[in-house]
């Protein structure tokens, strides 16, 4: 393939895959835990942090990393005081998170044009520092939810009985939504701050339409955001769209074919 000859086409693809890797077994738990909202909520504190950093000198890739950290620890603070409406959470810091992130777009009015790499994703935008930061951040993710899936996996479907197993919920629920932001921060500069969440949930919803077995979710969703990220880099430079856009699009066809074939069988069977 030639476009793999050039640099920035390499780096898209290193930090599409890893990306793709995170989101989508993230984006299971998320899903499973009825939380796909998380997703936007920090996506928008994200943005605020990228629009922080350049207002302030900081390296927008830091500034969203800071941001949406910062928002996950808010996130389950404020659903320790409404446990029975834990969504209020995520609705406050969404609003919070987006209206912090114009304020600060409206005072800094000459990095609008870079802001759009970051809304929607860029192909070029992906430089060497980023390349060093995701795989290093990544791994880290990645190693501690296979030390914690058990965990995890309790929590998810069950906390009452976790928290009576010993399992410190609480601990586990603020480690979640803290490698939930970490992966939303990484992927900006891929797929888009706006689109991350759809890479999060689309391919968990697939997943959950074919899967048989617990394992085999992670298993395919993985496939398919791997197979929507490759392919909707590919498309996007061969006919110079926005990559987040395009990798979410195909995500989002990906569903519909499944759903549709799905329906269909159920009808004549």
């Amino acid at each position: 393939m030639y476009i793999l000859s050039f640099d920035f086409m390499q780096r898209a693809f290193a930090a599409g895959i890893i990306t793709a890797l995170l989101a989508s077994v993230m984006g299971v738990f998320i899903v499973l835990r009825r939380m796909s909202l998380v997703g936007d909520s920090l996506s928008h504190a994200a943005l605020a942090g990228v629009a922080g950093g350049m207002l302030f000198g900081i390296y927008p890739f830091y500034g969203a990393l800071i941001f949406s950290s910062a928002a996950a620890v808010f996130i389950e603070l404020i659903r320790s005081a409404f446990k029975k409406y834990s969504e209020v959470a995520l609705a406050v810091v969404m609003s919070g998170g987006m209206g912090l992130a114009v304020v600060l777009i409206s005072l800094g009015k000459s990095f609008n044009a870079d802001l759009m790499s970051y809304l929607f994703g860029s192909l070029v935008a992906v430089s060497p520092q980023d390349i060093i930061i995701i795989s290093i951040v990544g791994f880290f993710i990645m190693i501690s939810m296979l030390l914690l899936h058990r965990e995890l996996f309790s929590v998810t479907f069950d906390e009452e009985a976790a928290e009576l197993s010993g399992i410190p919920v609480k601990a586990v629920n603020i480690y979640f939504t803290l490698m939930t932001a970490l992966v939303i921060a990484l992927s900006v500069r891929v797929v888009g701050a706006l689109l991350i969440s759809a890479l999060m949930v689309i391919p968990a919803a697939v997943s959950l339409q074919l899967a048989k077995s617990f394992k085999s979710t992670f298993i395919i969703a993985v496939g398919v955001a791997l197979f929507s990220v490759i392919t909707g880099l590919y498309t996007s430079f061969i006919y110079d769209l926005a990559p987040g856009g395009t990798i979410v699009l195909i995500a989002s066809a990906i569903l519909m074919i499944v759903l549709t074939i799905k329906g269909a069988l159920n009808r004549w069977m």
